[in-house]
């Protein structure tokens, strides 16, 4: 009986060192893995609504892209541009509701995808724009998601979370 009672308690010590043995593999493992690229969600005071003439100079903005504040009287067209378009200008497509896309070097098949996202979608624009501080960056009034590689659920999240999320939601 003795002898049982020792081997339980060896196998119970034993059980117990595996464990810890193991535990410590785990938090090793989990120190040594690579946290994945993540994702910067921000929330920006609003800068106002005001309109200024094209060319102005106003304070300068809050985020970057900009989210909010002194825009241009004439919003976008709501459609994919191969070329940058003033900020000012898509703020008021921001105040709007609208979602605003901007890249800065990524390829033309990533391109392609953010197109193929937002095709027969409403109040979105997408741009180049060489101010961007991640290669790609979603914009809605005074919100942005920074993103360092094409996630097509993040990006459609974002559209469906903002998207008339603005003073103006009914405006076209």
């Amino acid at each position: 009986m003795e002898n049982q009672n020792m081997n339980t308690k060896e196998t119970l010590r034993l059980f117990v060192i595996m464990l810890a043995v193991l535990g410590i593999m785990i938090l090793v493992y989990i120190k040594l893995t690579p946290a994945p690229l993540e994702t910067i969600r921000q929330s920006f005071p609003i800068q106002g609504q005001v309109h200024i003439a094209i060319g102005a100079t106003h304070p300068e903005y809050n985020s970057n892209p900009p989210t909010s504040g002194w825009h241009y009287a004439e919003a976008a067209d709501w459609d994919v541009y191969k070329k940058e378009l003033p900020d000012e200008q898509l703020v008021h497509n921001l105040e709007h509701g609208g979602i605003w896309i901007s890249y800065k070097n990524i390829s033309t098949t990533t391109i392609n995808q953010i197109e193929n996202v937002v095709r027969g979608q409403l109040k979105i624009i997408v741009t180049p724009r060489a101010k961007n501080d991640s290669p790609i960056v979603l914009a809605s009034w005074g919100r942005l998601e920074k993103l360092q590689t094409f996630d097509e659920v993040k990006i459609r999240e974002f559209i469906n979370a903002n998207r008339n999320k603005s003073p103006e939601p009914l405006a076209q």
